[in-house]
């Protein structure tokens, strides 16, 4: 299982990722599919390691084992809003 520390890790590197697509999209040196793509693969793995830190620290807070926390599927975790 991911600790914490482990997903804030992955977390930045998305992130990381994240503007430095933004960066070569803003010069030129992408296309606009390709930058689409990807930022919206991004997305959907950032919600999975927020949506995974998250139930880590409820379970933490209510004495259970924070391991026992999973990542849930991107369908899951992007339906939540609708």
């Amino acid at each position: 299982m991911t600790d914490d520390k482990s997903l804030f890790s992955r977390i930045d590197e998305l992130v990381a990722e994240e503007h430095e697509l933004r960066t070569k999209h803003a010069s030129g040196s992408t296309s606009d599919d390709d930058e689409r793509t990807r930022l919206r693969a991004l997305e959907v793995e950032l919600d999975q390691c927020w949506d995974l830190l998250r139930q880590r620290r409820a379970k933490r807070e209510f004495g259970e084992d924070p391991e026992s926390a999973k990542a849930r599927s991107a369908d899951v975790v992007e339906g939540y809003l609708n």
